[in-house]
């Protein structure tokens, strides 16, 4: 990696039901933009799983999960493809170039940027990051662009797969050693036994965590994915929720804390 070209990267993954609202969407787009025309290295990951179970209607198949994982068909990779990297993946490059942000909509696939390896035949074409390949990026962002990238993946044969859209910014962010991983959803952040949202963790605390029972469920392997960034050189790691663009700008460039940060200091 070219660290004169991607040095401070700031690499924001949207999920959860804020993909939803497209009113927030274009709110969080605009920020965005906005950051990026004042100078800062910004990359967008996204997942867009309401979309995906939507059109898996069309088939006539209903959504199935394993450990968290969705159990990808070869028939449902086809459309799990065109939703994520095609309609969602768009849909967020054109909110962000109304506001002058010279996005670009790529996927995993192109320039083999996320190479992976299949998890389980279980869970068929689903797949976990093996290796990132940053040349693509460091074109895109040395030319101006906001680089906007779906998880879709592909495999030595160039066969594509499935991956998790929080492992796929993870994988992003290690590589890129990002100063900053934000994931941006529903959840406001980790939550203490009373429900008080904590505002700072540090690696060595996640393990007593998840044994008190008081991180469970997806957040689980999430702070499993921070603790790993964070061993890997990424600067902090931010958990928060969608609270409007003031919050969401003063979140990015470090001006209050609306969620829980991760760091080592």
């Amino acid at each position: 990696m070219n660290d004169g070209v991607l040095q401070s990267t700031i690499l924001v993954k949207i999920g959860g039901s804020m993909m939803e609202h497209d009113d927030d969407l274009r709110d969080l787009c605009r920020v965005l933009a906005e950051m990026k025309n004042e100078g800062l290295t910004l990359i967008l990951a996204h997942g867009g799983g309401k979309d995906i179970n939507r059109h898996l209607a069309w088939l006539q198949e209903e959504p199935v999960f394993r450990d968290g994982l969705r159990v990808t068909t070869s028939e449902g990779m086809r459309l799990v493809e065109m939703t994520l990297s095609g309609l969602v993946n768009k849909k967020l490059v054109g909110y962000l170039n109304v506001h002058g942000a010279d996005a670009v909509g790529i996927s995993g696939v192109d320039g083999t940027l996320l190479l992976c390896e299949p998890i389980h035949p279980d869970l068929g074409r689903v797949g976990r990051v093996v290796s990132v390949r940053t040349r693509l990026l460091e074109s895109l962002v040395a030319g101006g662009h906001l680089p906007v990238v779906s998880p879709i993946s592909v495999d030595a044969k160039q066969e594509h797969y499935n991956v998790n859209a929080d492992d796929a910014a993870g994988a992003l962010a290690r590589a890129l050693k990002a100063v900053k991983l934000v994931f941006v959803s529903d959840v406001e952040g980790v939550q203490d036994k009373n429900k008080h949202r904590i505002e700072r963790i540090r690696p060595e605390e996640i393990e007593s965590l998840i044994t008190d029972g008081v991180a469970s469920g997806g957040m689980i392997p999430k702070l499993h994915s921070c603790r790993e960034a964070l061993q890997q050189g990424v600067g902090e790691v931010h958990i928060c929720a969608w609270r409007g663009a003031g919050s969401f700008a003063e979140q990015l460039r470090g001006k209050r804390n609306h969620g829980t940060i991760l760091s080592i200091n």
